[in-house]
């Protein structure tokens, strides 16, 4: 039987799994920081894609499996979301995928720079990437509208979490602009039911969190 899926997931343990009409996406927490890394397979074409190559590559080679990873988008340059990423990209012969304001920051070349509005596919499915300015200077989003039964899935990195953004260090510009980037591009322009994925700890959606948005503003992080 199929547990089903609620996003929850312990370092060490084993990944949830979420089979969706056009996607599967199986998510495992690594590291001492409880980073969040999200294999995404077209059933289609059994190609795959990887979103952060966090830590112990071999937890994340025991998740890709016998798949075709094709690609490792890096949400950010944030040390914690890329130290498996060498011994990934190795072993696998994927794309390296990030903004490149961040690029510098991964510990092998980024072969491949996406821009807002750009789109890195997997398979037969078309992810779009949002910049996020705050947390980092290239943090992106990632963003997978699925057939309607399927529903909007986004993928947010360190930019958004149940509770809050990220972390902007108590710079208030950088909360500024982060806060203005999520309130405008992902929770004003996708549905309530949209699916957020974060780069650790718990899942949540659009909706579940819209309330807050003015209490989040007006604490300042």
């Amino acid at each position: 039987m199929t547990t089903p899926y609620t996003g929850d997931v312990e370092v060490g343990g084993p990944a949830q799994v979420r089979e969706l009409p056009g996607l599967t996406i199986s998510k495992v927490a690594v590291s001492e920081m409880a980073n969040n890394a999200y294999l995404l397979r077209d059933p289609a074409s059994g190609e795959a894609l990887l979103i952060d190559a966090a830590a112990e590559p071999d937890a994340l080679r025991a998740l890709i499996g016998g798949a075709d990873l094709r690609t490792v988008v890096t949400t950010h340059g944030h040390w914690d979301h890329h130290r498996a990423l060498p011994e990934i990209v190795e072993a696998t012969g994927a794309v390296t995928v990030a903004h490149p304001a961040d690029a510098a920051d991964l510990p092998v070349p980024v072969q491949r720079t996406v821009e807002h509005g750009d789109t890195v596919t997997v398979g037969g499915q078309a992810l779009d990437v949002i910049h996020l300015r705050g947390h980092t200077p290239g943090s992106i989003a990632l963003v997978w509208r699925g057939p309607e039964d399927a529903g909007v899935h986004v993928f947010t990195g360190d930019s958004l979490f149940p509770g809050g953004v990220g972390n902007t260090q108590q710079d208030a510009a950088r909360f500024a602009s982060l806060i203005d980037d999520v309130e405008e591009r992902l929770f004003g322009t996708l549905p309530d039911s949209t699916w957020v994925y974060p780069g650790h700890g718990k899942d949540t959606t659009l909706g579940a969190e819209r309330p807050h948005l003015g209490e989040w503003r007006e604490r300042g992080w």
